[in-house]
């Protein structure tokens, strides 16, 4: 009899038996590394999923309809926004706007490109020097254009230090006069986002070995020549994606002139017209249009870029 109990104790449950099977613990490694690699994953994917690209798809349908962003009722109307866009020429004047960060986007890259290989070969204190160009790169937005809408003020820090070095003939209105304000508008595109361009930039010259930079001075490069024929093509990767983003960029510059003047006096960009169209005029199914033409222009731009760095690569 007392056998037969242990018997029955010793026996396994089959409920234990299956949690066992299916515990994590027990699956082989390979299985644990891609689950949580799936996991974690899963995180940015459904943040992406929520907040941009259901929104994407909700404004492309919009976009066919006449819906003023309060009312319940959305009429279709087919491709009559996309009509009036296209039939009037003042809503792609900001367009031109985009311009001057377009050529600052160009300017930036370009200075942070020399001044990361100035600090990439032969500096000494390069670490010291990236943080300070980075350090811009880590303010807000808001924070920035408050210290620039000082810095602009008639009489302010600009002014003063222009009278100060015999340069007062080009004080002007900064923020007020339109043939200058998108210029300056520009100008604090490139102080905000040149640091950060020299800090990718001289991550990815790290893999390029100074010792082939030593054996071309050697061999009489100068630094324009070491620049061109040996630095350009071995970051030409980061730099297809900083000049992406910089063009881009430009097309959907928003926060700093909406903040800095609401777009008036002349910097009215396209972003502004459209979040106008959208919260102010309440149309916001002609606005959604213009956000679908602006995404198509810089898929635009994307393909053209890519085709070009592929052809220059092969």
């Amino acid at each position: 009899m007392t056998t037969d109990i242990q018997k029955t104790e010793m026996k396994p449950n089959p409920v234990n038996k299956l949690k066992k099977k299916l515990s994590f613990s027990s699956l082989p490694y390979k299985k644990q590394k891609i689950i949580i690699s799936i996991l974690f994953l899963m995180v940015p994917v459904v943040l992406l999923t929520v907040f941009t690209y259901l929104p994407a798809i909700s404004m492309a349908g919009y976009s066919f309809t006449d819906w003023d962003g309060i009312s319940k009722t959305r009429n279709f109307i087919g491709l009559k926004n996309y009509k009036t866009i296209f039939s009037d020429i003042k809503y792609f004047e900001p367009m031109f706007v985009s311009i001057y960060y377009f050529i600052a986007s160009f300017v930036q890259i370009g200075l942070a490109v020399v001044v990361a290989y100035l600090v990439s070969f032969g500096c000494r204190a390069s670490n010291f020097f990236k943080s300070v160009y980075f350090f811009p790169s880590l303010i807000n937005s808001v924070a920035i254009s408050f210290i620039f809408i000082f810095f602009f003020q008639p009489g302010s820090t600009l002014d003063t230090v222009l009278n100060s070095i015999g340069l007062g003939g080009l004080v002007k209105y900064w923020l007020k006069d339109p043939n200058i304000i998108n210029v300056s508008m520009a100008s604090v595109s490139v102080w905000r986002y040149v640091g950060y361009n020299i800090v990718m930039f001289s991550a990815a010259m790290a893999s390029i070995s100074p010792d082939i930079i030593e054996a071309a001075r050697v061999d009489g490069a100068n630094k324009f020549q070491q620049l061109r024929h040996i630095v350009l093509p071995g970051i030409s990767t980061i730099l297809g994606l900083q000049l992406f983003l910089s063009i881009t960029g430009a097309l959907s510059a928003f926060e700093t002139p909406y903040i800095m003047t609401g777009g008036g006096n002349g910097s009215m960009t396209f972003i502004i017209q459209t979040v106008k169209y959208a919260f102010q005029n309440h149309r916001v199914g002609l606005a959604s249009a213009m956000a679908m033409i602006l995404l198509a222009m810089c898929i635009i731009i994307t393909t053209i870029q890519k085709l070009i760095f592929r052809n220059k690569e092969a």
